[in-house]
């Protein structure tokens, strides 16, 4: 059953001490070792209500951590969304005018239009060009199990399998299927080139304390991997589960209906129906289809639901 009243267990902290950044670009911190390394980007607040990437992006600056190889960049990317926060209306503060991670195409950062969302991705294109490993931190309106999210590239899976945690991957042999991520812009989307590795982690459900823990957990686990800091030994990974996303089903009318509560996870025949959209009714593309970030409440114009079969 939906909730428009979660617990809100993370305090929404204020910002402005983070706004000045230290390379020109607001509430964007840049750390360099003087050391030969790869290039982090650790990126919070794609969205503004997915608060668990502000804890863990607080952590990394107010505990001072300073990369031992390499260069460390902290990002805070859509403040102006996450200032708009209503604590009576939770969910509503994601984006203001487009969504800022399915703008990252030169198409669209290039183009004419404008928005909240394109004027900060192009003041962000160069931070993000720069680095060689994104990590984008992002949470689910469900309480979830997390789970990583790449493009099908080996640089991807490799890491993701390599820090184990979290333990569920999906895998876009074709993108997303509805625009253009942070993960995919530039070199980072695509296959065969210089790239280092680019992934989101969904740290679980917004405002829950365990996912802003597993955030920070997500985040030194990273930057460990990569030689940035001194990591103690973590504990064996978890069996590790993958997904295949086979179609970004939007959402067209507003008569889109699931034919029950979804919440992520659940499992469908091939065939069988999982939602309606209008006179349309969207089925299951194989056996074992496993519905992922089912919409809470579906938009016209934007993703209703993510089909996907296990790898």
């Amino acid at each position: 059953m939906l909730s428009d009243s979660p617990r809100l267990e993370v305090v929404q902290g204020d910002l402005t001490p983070y706004r000045d950044g230290n390379i020109g670009v607001e509430y964007v911190h840049r750390f360099e070792s003087g050391r030969p390394g790869p290039h982090v980007l650790i990126n919070a607040l794609t969205h503004g209500n997915e608060i668990c990437g502000m804890v863990a992006a607080r952590h990394l600056l107010d505990q001072g951590v300073r990369p031992l190889v390499g260069t460390l960049t902290v990002s805070f990317a859509h403040v102006e969304a996450y200032n708009a926060f209503d604590a009576t209306q939770p969910f509503e503060n994601r984006q203001i005018v487009h969504n800022l991670n399915r703008i990252w195409s030169d198409e669209w950062l290039d183009g004419p239009e404008d928005s909240p969302e394109l004027r900060r991705a192009r003041a962000l294109r160069p931070v993000v060009a720069a680095a060689d490993h994104i990590l984008d931190l992002h949470s689910t309106s469900q309480d979830v199990l997390p789970f990583w999210v790449y493009p099908a590239y080996a640089r991807n899976a490799a890491l993701a399998l390599a820090i184990g945690r979290p333990a569920v991957h999906l895998v876009m042999p074709q993108g997303l299927g509805s625009g253009t991520p942070l993960i995919q812009h530039g070199r980072h989307g695509v296959d065969d080139g210089p790239a280092g590795a680019a992934v989101v982690a969904e740290c679980g459900q917004h405002f829950l304390q365990a996912t802003a823990d597993m955030a920070v957990a997500v985040t030194l686990d990273f930057l460990g991997h990569f030689g940035l800091i001194e990591r103690e030994p973590q504990p064996a990974p978890a069996p590790q589960r993958r997904f295949e996303l086979l179609q970004t089903r939007m959402v067209k009318t507003p008569e889109f209906r699931f034919v029950r509560p979804l919440v992520g996870f659940e499992v469908f025949a091939k065939d069988e129906v999982i939602a309606t959209d209008g006179d349309e009714e969207i089925r299951s593309p194989c056996e074992d289809c496993t519905v992922l970030m089912p919409a809470r409440v579906p938009i016209v114009g934007r993703e209703g639901v993510y089909l996907t079969r296990p790898l």
